[in-house]
């Protein structure tokens, strides 16, 4: 059967640097909700891990305040629902070779392998042949390339809109594929500036232990104050003063990493109020939809074989996509998400999971049923401390990430994977962006003092053999 080349269309970012492989130990420096820090990070998710890791490096005091009973934010592995490990949230390593987290895993000893280096595409019950799997890649790239070419231009505009118009009987599963698989909204509600600024990346990985238990692992030196949700944020005075249900913490900087659902939804109360570019940028990154349903399907009955992913060809935006046999395992997940998705999430498990089963039987028949042991599915919209899955900037809403990352009179400063311009929707990016914002941290509370740049003499080209090229910069 023909292979897809896996084109996520995601972010990719080639200027990424691996942060430090080195193990971080509890240390005197780290503080509880109690008395005075010089930082505060907000969230233990992989920006507030990657944050901690890089001020417990340096002469900082600073706590890690986070409001669930565990570390991880949306990466979670848990291995009590089907005896195997299974990422109830992110689950792919994009580009690996460039991923800051990659060096990390392979330093603790994980196992992260590439994952198949193609998809299939399920034409009701059989496989689309290759003149059809020629169709739909040649389709998808002109898809990608008409809204990058149009996101890259001066009017910001949703993404749908600069699709082609002759992309016939293709056009629906291609709108998932790039829309509410790659973005966890539908084209309509995404900006083609932030689609074109995340470049298309074709490398994928898995950690067969996790995605979730690989940042729980690098989290696991910190000192983490659990269960201990942040209520309030006072950056009026010299100092900020934060509120918890433990208790008042005072820092000369606050990160915060939560996501932008929670601050959509005001869960935190800043006083002064944020002012408008941070709100306005807050309402642009409003998370989308993606959730799992988990199907534990013992003897392969779908006759997939391990991490394959399958897409079908789709007349109605109610479709999905499959991940068999998820590491080796007898674990398949069926991936909703966008607007379908979250309708279907709200509608609770039991419709989530019949949809999972329906859907499938509609692609490999329905004998496969009777092999269904253990489901599950997740619901991140409804989370308390997620509210929704990754960002998607709405259409003129590119600029937000930016605006969200400034610093707040040096006391306030925003991490996660929202703030990432190029990697956000991604634990890479939030890894980066967490590690950016320590690093920021550090230098303005003078932490870190750049040393000046020695004076050097400049060299003088003369006249005669200096060379310029019309409409370009002098070389």
């Amino acid at each position: 059967m023909p292979a897809l080349s896996r084109r996520r269309f995601l972010s990719a970012s080639a200027s990424v640097a691996a942060a430090s492989a080195a193990s971080v130990g509890t240390t005197a420096r780290a503080a509880q909700s109690a008395g005075e820090v010089d930082v505060a990070i907000i969230g233990a998710g992989a920006a507030g891990i990657a944050a901690a890791r890089k001020l417990a490096g340096s002469r900082a005091r600073f706590a890690l305040i986070e409001a669930a009973p565990r570390i991880g934010g949306r990466c979670l592995t848990e291995t009590t629902t089907f005896g195997v490990p299974y990422d109830r949230g992110a689950h792919w390593i994009h580009m690996p070779d460039l991923n800051p987290v990659t060096p990390l895993a392979t330093a603790l000893g994980l196992d992260i392998y590439p994952a198949p280096p193609g998809q299939r595409v399920r034409i009701g019950r059989r496989n689309a042949r290759a003149g059809e799997m020629e169709d739909y890649l040649t389709g998808s790239v002109r898809a990608n390339r008409a809204i990058i070419d149009v996101g890259r231009g001066r009017a910001d505009i949703p993404a749908a809109q600069a699709l082609p118009r002759d992309l016939a009987d293709w056009q629906r599963t291609i709108e998932f594929v790039l829309g509410p698989f790659g973005c966890g909204k539908d084209l309509a509600e995404v900006s083609a500036a932030d689609f074109a600024r995340s470049a298309e990346r074709d490398m994928d990985a898995f950690c067969r232990q996790g995605f979730g238990a690989l940042i729980a692992r690098l989290g696991a030196g910190l000192t983490v104050d659990l269960g201990n949700p942040v209520s309030r944020i006072d950056w009026s005075g010299r100092n900020v003063e934060i509120e918890t249900t433990k208790g008042r913490l005072l820092a000369r900087a606050v990160i915060v990493t939560v996501s932008t659902g929670v601050l959509a939804a005001e869960r935190i109360r800043f006083i002064p109020e944020l002012p408008k570019r941070q709100l306005d940028a807050i309402d642009r990154l409003r998370l989308g939809s993606y959730d799992h349903i988990a199907l534990e399907l013992p003897g392969n009955p779908l006759g997939l074989d391990r991490d394959d992913m399958v897409f079908e060809k789709s007349d109605s935006p109610r479709t999905a996509a499959l991940l068999a046999n998820v590491s080796g395992t007898s674990l398949c997940v069926v991936e909703v998400a966008g607007k379908f998705g979250r309708e279907l999430s709200a509608r609770g498990d039991k419709d989530m999971v019949a949809f999972a089963i329906d859907w499938l039987a509609g692609l490999f028949g329905t004998d496969f049923k009777k092999s269904v042991k253990r489901t599950h599915a997740t619901q991140w919209n409804s989370d308390p401390w997620a509210l929704g899955a990754f960002s998607a900037a709405a259409p003129g809403g590119q600029w937000a990430r930016a605006a969200l990352a400034e610093p707040l009179r040096d006391r306030i400063f925003f991490a996660g994977e929202a703030t990432h311009e190029t990697l956000w929707g991604t634990a890479g990016g939030a890894w980066a962006s967490g590690d950016r914002a320590a690093d920021l941290v550090l230098r303005r509370l003078n932490f870190i003092v750049d040393a000046p740049e020695p004076r050097r003499p400049v060299p003088v080209t003369p006249p005669s053999r200096r060379r310029t090229v019309p409409g370009s910069q002098q070389l």
